[in-house]
């Protein structure tokens, strides 16, 4: 039984992109994107836009796993032309290089740790600092978590903490985070003014609140779900916050496609370079990574995964309020 950095080591055949099909799932991507969306334009009917807008806001969802990949270095490495078309979506996403790739490297290199900065990811309180923050503590610490907040990630996750929050922090590092929101607000207002707002509600807004708003659960369940374990600093291995605090998210082939196979999320943690494409191709031939945490999209289990709240230490388990009270 492969365990430990083995495992890690069994992976790396699989970190080798298909160059032809790291392009072609991009550009089909891309192009897929484009259609949907000028379909919300040309297509007369409300009803029909809406369902256009929807599956744009998906196929935004897949770019974004594409670009996440980019950024690991794991696919178009070395290419000028991805590198500015990766640029200009990071921008479009409200997620410019800067900030995705410091928050998400520190994620990867501090995912389930206990006490540490909840850089790139959802804050995790043990249930003793739990009963030690006072009441507004407690109620921002919450409202991080709510459901409401997660649903709402286009406001929360991307304006607000990538872009608003970030150029704050370091208005020399991440200035490119207030470009994108410039850019982003300046396109919504003129498309309002100028094409009205049916047009504007199903090219621009609703794409990303359903691209966002996925986006934002995925990240949270795939590291707060049942069964998920956090350790202390010292007790901390890259290879055990893999396989113990990332699950593997079952999906059907359609979602699977729409959220480039970031279901396999225990494989992702385990070897970052491994291409988005090749990463059920790993799970099938690595019996080791058969046996991981699961989850699903099935609504008992988003509903499971939501009422996580804190760490609590005795029990060695994520817990909700009711179990705190």
């Amino acid at each position: 039984m492969l365990s430990g950095k083995e495992l890690i080591l069994a992976t790396k055949p699989f970190a080798k992109e298909i160059r032809s099909k790291s392009w072609f799932y991009t550009l089909s991507t891309i192009f897929l994107i484009g259609l949907a969306l000028t379909a919300t334009i040309l297509i007369p009917f409300f009803s029909v836009k809406i369902i256009f807008s929807l599956i744009a806001g998906l196929l935004m969802v897949r770019m974004f796993i594409i670009y996440h990949d980019h950024q690991h270095h794991s696919i178009l490495t070395h290419s000028k032309l991805a590198n500015f078309i990766m640029t200009v979506f990071g921008f479009y996403i409200l997620s410019p290089t800067s900030i995705w790739k410091r928050s998400h490297d520190h994620h990867h290199n501090n995912n389930s740790k206990l006490f540490s900065a909840s850089i790139g990811s959802y804050p995790i309180a043990t249930k003793r600092k739990y009963e030690e923050m006072n009441g507004r503590q407690k109620f921002e610490y919450l409202a991080i978590r709510h459901p409401l907040t997660i649903a709402l990630g286009y406001f929360s996750m991307f304006i607000f903490g990538m872009c608003i929050a970030s150029f704050i922090s370091n208005p020399r590092k991440h200035y490119d985070s207030l470009i994108a929101l410039i850019i982003h607000i300046t396109i919504s207002v003129l498309l309002f003014i100028f094409v009205g707002w049916k047009i504007w509600f199903c090219l621009f807004f609703l794409p990303f609140v359903i691209a966002f708003a996925m986006g934002a659960y995925l990240f949270y369940a795939q590291h707060n779900f049942p069964g998920v374990t956090f350790s202390d600093n010292k007790e901390w291995a890259y290879e055990k916050a893999a396989m113990e605090s990332s699950s593997y998210m079952e999906m059907n082939p359609v979602m699977a496609w729409l959220t480039g196979n970031i279901g396999y999320h225990h494989i992702h943690h385990l070897n970052s370079k491994i291409p988005f494409y090749r990463l059920p191709e790993v799970m099938a031939q690595i019996k080791e990574l058969q046996s991981c945490k699961r989850t699903s999209l099935n609504i008992k289990e988003v509903i499971a995964c939501l009422r996580l709240k804190i760490w609590d230490q005795d029990k060695n388990k994520m817990v909700g309020l009711r179990d705190i009270r």
